[in-house]
């Protein structure tokens, strides 16, 4: 146990055992925790759960860094590190067979390493019996943050689900509302067993962007504020048109129909009109193949990670009106 200054204040890092490798090393989860002496919400951070996302990891140790300073109220928990396999090899899966941990979730007990894994971090969550869940991804290199909510054709706990809506819009970035079913996913799951949970999609994946990580950190920030577990002067809000802060925007990728090189049009973060040009494509002698135009109006949230597009491939992606 290490004690800040704070005597009121108790912070515990410790590990979730996942599985025994081939070479009998023990594979662990990190887990960090932060507890205030006097009452009140109880949240959990998660991170890296892709492998390749990792700004996440470095904007939970800014949390907790503020926190042993700040915290007034409740406690905070947090899975730093949720894939070292795929983190170790930078990649998105859990492992060579490609299987997506958050797609896994709740999990199984028997089955897949994927859905075991989840299992035990599912349970872990659960059994802190937590007010609001926080996961922390990455998107496109080239994409601006923005929060993730879930879509669902049947919501079990319509005053949970309003409730993540509303904390959504306490982050300061844009509200982005995904168009289908994303089941297995961490926050999904953790809605339909009745706990209000986002997803945060914060820049760029493989390498820890500082513009990233302070952008991500300030939006944790303002949920905190928000709850009343801190106190914090000024209130972020990511720059945004004014036409956008209370819209409701979909989610929305638009693909190429032929194969070349992209050039885009428009940038992440530019506004655009229903059938506006945002990309051309060219052959490898220089000849237009396609103009991709805006099928909505709406903002761009980010382009293809590839200058190669080919047919039915996606290469930039929406949130539109």
């Amino acid at each position: 146990m290490i004690m800040p200054k704070d005597k009121n204040v108790k912070i515990k890092y410790s590990f979730l055992k996942i599985l025994t490798a081939s070479d009998l090393s023990c594979r662990r989860l990190p887990f960090m925790s932060i507890e205030s002496a006097n009452p009140g919400p109880v949240i959990w951070l998660t991170a890296c759960i892709h492998g390749d996302e990792v700004s996440g990891i470095v904007i939970i140790q800014e949390i907790f860094k503020n926190l042993k300073k700040t915290l007034l109220k409740g406690m905070v928990h947090a899975f730093p590190l949720m894939n070292p396999i795929g983190f170790e090899t930078s990649s998105r899966f859990i492992t060579l067979s490609e299987e997506d941990l958050n797609r896994s979730f709740p999990g199984k007990k028997d089955g897949s390493l994927s859905e075991r894994v989840a299992e035990q971090i599912f349970n872990e969550i659960m059994a802190k019996k937590p007010d609001l869940v926080l996961d922390l991804h990455n998107d496109w290199i080239r994409s601006i943050p923005f929060v993730l909510f879930d879509y669902f054709e049947k919501v079990k706990y319509p005053e949970v689900y309003e409730k993540a809506k509303i904390l959504s819009k306490k982050t300061g970035l844009l509200t982005i509302f995904d168009t289908e079913e994303v089941k297995g996913s961490l926050s999904y799951e953790m809605i339909q067993k009745g706990v209000p949970s986002l997803t945060l999609e914060l820049g760029e994946p493989y390498v820890i962007n500082e513009k990233s990580v302070e952008l991500g950190t300030k939006a944790i920030i303002n949920i905190l504020t928000h709850l009343e577990m801190i106190q914090q002067a000024e209130i972020f809000s990511y720059p945004m048109p004014e036409n956008l802060k209370d819209k409701t925007l979909k989610y929305r990728y638009q693909s190429s129909s032929t194969s070349g090189i992209i050039r885009f049009l428009a940038n992440p973060g530019e506004v655009v009109k229903k059938g506006q040009p945002v990309a051309r494509i060219y052959n490898a002698f220089g000849k237009l193949q396609e103009t991709v135009n805006a099928l909505d109006d709406g903002i761009i949230l980010g382009h293809a990670d590839y200058s190669v597009a080919f047919p039915g491939a996606s290469i930039i992606s929406f949130g539109n009106f």
